[in-house]
């Protein structure tokens, strides 16, 4: 005999999502995480195991950067892997300002600790550390914080969606250009100066060690700008705004009439004589009335210029 069985009314469910602000703090511990390795210490082992063997330098700077980037997709993956399709709106966002608000509280915090000595110091600082933490979980719990992550996702700063890419392709590859010229320039320039130094370390208060951030920043430090301004170029010409703004410059300049180069080069002659026709007419006016108006008779302008003779008096110079 067969019977009904009345079906749970409780579906299962799976588990509730990290809130956005728990999910940006994670995000932000991985990519700092992230970040040391390949800034500290992959650099390191591969200075002590893998650059002894090589032996040559270019080769050691080729296979360097090939295994940061390996590694770079490697962590990039893994990453994505952890947050899933379930990552709360806003993440990325929220990842770029947490990490944002550490590294202003440190430096803040430091700077204070650097000039004040003593105890007070170690007071004041830790009082400035303790605030601007407190303001910054305010900010992350609250409202505008929230707007704010989703906000900066939004622009897409943090994707590789291209807004309506097949719009305005000129200027935005001009837009890129001079991005990539301004940029690059820096870099180059910075690699050349001499003015970084092979270890980058940090000065600490209170006789703590220096801190060390970075081995080889003569090389890594020129490369990073580089990406970083790649990344920029790029992402920059898909913010919705300005490209929406890129778009309608391309527009409008689409309406434009050009010359021809015979009609410029026409208008460019009539130009410079009508320029030096008038150059020499307001000469011309100028002499006159400064001649009419400095003369005795009428006597609204002083004379010109004075000098002295031989025997020391002033003698008038007239136009």
């Amino acid at each position: 005999m067969a019977t009904a069985v009345e079906p749970s009314s409780a579906p299962s469910t799976p588990g509730q999502p990290l809130s956005l602000p728990i999910a940006s703090l994670l995000g932000a511990v991985y990519v700092a995480a992230s970040l040391a390795i390949l800034l500290f210490l992959l650099p390191v082992l591969w200075n002590e195991h893998v650059t002894p063997v090589l032996n040559n330098r270019l080769l050691d700077y080729l296979l360097l950067i090939a295994a940061e980037v390996v590694a770079l997709g490697a962590l990039g993956w893994f990453g994505f892997s952890l947050a899933g399709r379930s990552a709360p709106r806003g993440m990325h966002g929220g990842i770029f300002l947490v990490i944002s608000a550490a590294i202003t509280i440190f430096f803040v915090a430091r700077a204070f600790a650097m000039n004040i000595d003593g105890v007070a110091g170690q007071v004041v600082s830790a009082a400035v550390a303790i605030g601007l933490a407190y303001l910054a979980v305010r900010f992350f719990t609250g409202k505008t914080g929230d707007r704010w992550m989703v906000l900066i996702e939004e622009q897409g700063w943090f994707s590789a969606h291209q807004y309506k890419r097949s719009l305005g392709v000129k200027v935005r590859r001009i837009t890129i250009l001079g991005i990539l010229i301004v940029g690059g320039s820096g870099a180059w320039s910075l690699a050349n100066s001499g003015i970084l130094p092979d270890q980058l370390t940090l000065a600490m208060p209170f006789g703590i060690q220096s801190l060390f951030l970075m081995n080889g920043a003569k090389v890594a430090i020129p490369w990073l700008l580089g990406a970083v301004t790649l990344v920029l170029a790029f992402r920059a010409v898909n913010v919705p705004d300005f490209a929406e703004f890129l778009v309608a410059t391309e527009a409008e300049m689409n309406k434009v009439s050009w010359s021809t180069r015979k009609r410029l080069a026409q208008d460019t002659v009539v130009v410079l004589i009508t320029t030096l026709l008038m150059t020499l007419f307001l000469l011309a006016v100028d002499l006159f009335w400064g001649w009419l108006l400095s003369r005795q008779t009428v006597g609204v302008l002083p004379a010109r210029a004075t000098n002295q003779d031989k025997g020391g008096q002033v003698q008038e110079q007239k136009w």
